[in-house]
C-alpha cells in the first residue's frame, strides 16, 4: 500500500489583528480569504480553537465563533474524532481555483462594454405590453399580480413584524428634520441618494455581511423592485438570455421580460440554482439570484454553488444580481456572506431593501454596483424619479446612525424566530397529502411540499375560507416549465407578519378547516 500523506498543517503567521476592532470578523475575513485565494488548500487542517487563540494571543471565544461562521458558510468542516480541515471546494470548471482573487477596481471610465446603451430609445410601454418570451409564452394583457393589500394576516408572504417597528422614535426623528430642515437638503438630490446615508448603508454592510464596499457604488432605489427593474433597464437588451431560478421570484422575471429578454428558468435543487443547468445554456446575459434565502423554496445557496455561480459570470462576462431580500433573518450564527462579498471581479450587482426590516411601505431599498456602473444608473434613475424623498432617506440616515437601526434589526430577529417557533410547535399534524415542515435556517417564510395541484388549491381554499391567507408554491414557477405540475405543489407560508396569539388562532381555525 502506498504510504498516507499526512493532513496539510496550517501555520497562523501572517495573520495580523487589530485589537480595537472586532477580533472574530478580522479571523474569520483572514482564514475565508486565505481559502478564497488558495493559501489554504482543500483538506488543510486546522489548528484546534484552543491552540489557535494561543498562537493568535486572543480569547478562544473569538476563535469559536470565527470557526462557527466559516462552518455555517461551508469554507470548513468538521471530521469526527480528527479536528477541523478547509472543505473539499469544486474543482474543475467552476472552482475556487478559476477565481480572480485580485481586489476589484472597478470597470473603465464610461459605460461598460457589457452594459446597454440602447435605454434612451427604448419605446414607452404600459403594464399591459404583450410580451414575447419562450419562457413565459404569448402573454395577453400581460399584468404583474400586485402583493395583497390591507391589514396583515397569518400567514401572509414577505411581511415582517413591523407592529414591533419603533414608529414614535421614527416620528421624532421626522418631526425634528422638518422642525430646521437644511435649506440645501431642500433643493433637487442626487439621483444616487443622500450621501450620508449611503455611507451608513456601506458601513452596515461592511459589518453585517463582510462586503467591501464604499458610499459611492451604492444607488437609493424605491424598494428592491426597482433596483432590479433598473438591471433590467440597463444590463439587457431585447433578444438577451437571462437567468431565473425556477420556482423563483415572479415580479423580477416580469422585470427581464419587459425588457425584452428571454427567459431561462433554472432549477433549484438543496444547494440552490444548478450551474449545471446555467453552465449548458448559451447566450446568457445575466442570471438573478436569491442564494441567502431561496424565493420562494428556502434553499441556502452552498458555498461551493456560489464560487460556481462567480466563475460562471467571471468566465462568461455575464452579470449576476443577487437579491438579499430578508438577508438580516439568520437563526443560528451570523447572515451568511453574500455573493457580492466573495465577487473579485466586479460582476455582482447586490439588491438591499429596509422593506423586510423596517415596513413595506417604506419603499427604501439600494443598489450596490460596480464602481464603473454607477453613473450609469444613477443617471438611468433619474429620468424616471429625479430623485428619492429628501425626508424619508434622511430620518433613516439618523435612524441608522443613532444606532436604532441596528436594535431593531435584533429585535425583529428575535420576534421572526419567536413566531416560526409558534408555527412550528402548533402546525396541524398529520393533514392528508402535507409533507413535513422543513428546518428553517434563515428568511420570513417556508415552503411545505404538498401532493399534487389538485390538493394543494383544495387546502389554500378551505384556508381562505377561514381566513388564512397561504400561498401556493405552483404559482412560482415559469409556464412552460419541465418539471411534471404536481411535483411543482406545496404551500408557502410567511410567518413574521402577525404575533404569536394570531398565529395560534389561524393554526386552530385552519386544523378544523383541514380535518
Amino acid at each position: 500500500m502506498p504510504p498516507i500523506e499526512p493532513p496539510l498543517s496550517f501555520n497562523p503567521a501572517g495573520i495580523e489583528l487589530d485589537r480595537r476592532h472586532g477580533l472574530t470578523r478580522q479571523l474569520y475575513q483572514a482564514l475565508r480569504q486565505r481559502v478564497l485565494d488558495g493559501r489554504l488548500v482543500s483538506g488543510t487542517r486546522l489548528p484546534a480553537s484552543r491552540d489557535l487563540a494561543a498562537a493568535l494571543s486572543i480569547s478562544r471565544n473569538s476563535v469559536v465563533r470565527a470557526y462557527d461562521q466559516l462552518y455555517a458558510e461551508g469554507f470548513i468542516e468538521g471530521r469526527v474524532g480528527d479536528g477541523t480541515y478547509v472543505a473539499q471546494l469544486p474543482q474543475g470548471p467552476g472552482s475556487a481555483k478559476k477565481l480572480s482573487t485580485k481586489v476589484s477596481t472597478g470597470l473603465s471610465t464610461g459605460l461598460s462594454p457589457g452594459l446597454s446603451t440602447n435605454w434612451l430609445d427604448l419605446p414607452v410601454v404600459s403594464s399591459s405590453r404583450v410580451i414575447h418570451s419562450p419562457a413565459l409564452g404569448r402573454v395577453e394583457n400581460h399584468h404583474l399580480a400586485l402583493p395583497p393589500s390591507g391589514p396583515p394576516r397569518a400567514f401572509r408572504v414577505g411581511v415582517p413584524a413591523f407592529d414591533l417597528f419603533p414608529f414614535e422614535v421614527w416620528a421624532k426623528l421626522n418631526a425634528a428634520f422638518w422642525r430646521k430642515p437644511d435649506l440645501q437638503q431642500l433643493c433637487y438630490g442626487d439621483p444616487a441618494g443622500d450621501e450620508r446615508l449611503r455611507g451608513l448603508i456601506a458601513a452596515y454592510l461592511r459589518s453585517s455581511r463582510g462586503m467591501q464596499c464604499t458610499a459611492e457604488q451604492i444607488v437609493i432605489t424605491s424598494g428592491a423592485q426597482q433596483a432590479i427593474s433598473l438591471c433590467a433597464q440597463l444590463l439587457v437588451e431585447p433578444g438577451d438570455g437571462v437567468a431565473v431560478e425556477n420556482p423563483g421570484y415572479r415580479a423580477a422575471g416580469h422585470a427581464f421580460a419587459i425588457a425584452g429578454a428571454t427567459l431561462h428558468g433554472i432549477a433549484v435543487d438543496s444547494e440552490g440554482i444548478d450551474c449545471t443547468e446555467l453552465n449548458a445554456v448559451s447566450g446568457c446575459r445575466l442570471t438573478y439570484v436569491t442564494p441567502s434565502h431561496q424565493y420562494p423554496t428556502g434553499v441556502v445557496m452552498s458555498l461551493a454553488r456560489r464560487l460556481e455561480l462567480l466563475a460562471w459570470a467571471e468566465r462568461t462576462g455575464g452579470w449576476i444580481v443577487e437579491d438579499d431580500y430578508d438577508g438580516e433573518y439568520r437563526y443560528s450564527g451570523a447572515p451568511l456572506a453574500p455573493l457580492a462579498a466573495l465577487d473579485r471581479s466586479g460582476r455582482v450587482l447586490y439588491v438591499g431593501t429596509f422593506g423586510k426590516v423596517a415596513f413595506p411601505a417604506l419603499r427604501l431599498g439600494y443598489l450596490v454596483l460596480p464602481p464603473g456602473l454607477v453613473q450609469a444608473f444613477a443617471r438611468r434613475r433619474a429620468v424616471d424619479v429625479r430623485h428619492s424623498e429628501v425626508s424619508t432617506q434622511a430620518v433613516m440616515a439618523e435612524f441608522m446612525a443613532a444606532g436604532h437601526f441596528q436594535r431593531h434589526v435584533r429585535r425583529m430577529r428575535r420576534a421572526a424566530l419567536s413566531r416560526l417557533n409558534t408555527l412550528l410547535a402548533e402546525w396541524p399534524e398529520a393533514v392528508a397529502g402535507v409533507g413535513r415542515l422543513p428546518a428553517v435556517a434563515a428568511g420570513l417564510h417556508l415552503a411545505v411540499p404538498v401532493e399534487g395541484l389538485a390538493r394543494e388549491q383544495q387546502l389554500i381554499e378551505k384556508a381562505a375560507a377561514v381566513g388564512v391567507e397561504i400561498n401556493g408554491l405552483s404559482s412560482y414557477w415559469l409556464p412552460g416549465s419541465s418539471t411534471p405540475p404536481d411535483q411543482r405543489a406545496g404551500l408557502v407560508l410567511g410567518f413574521a407578519a402577525v404575533p404569536e396569539a394570531q398565529i395560534s388562532q389561524a393554526l386552530m381555525r385552519l386544523g378544523q378547516a383541514w380535518e
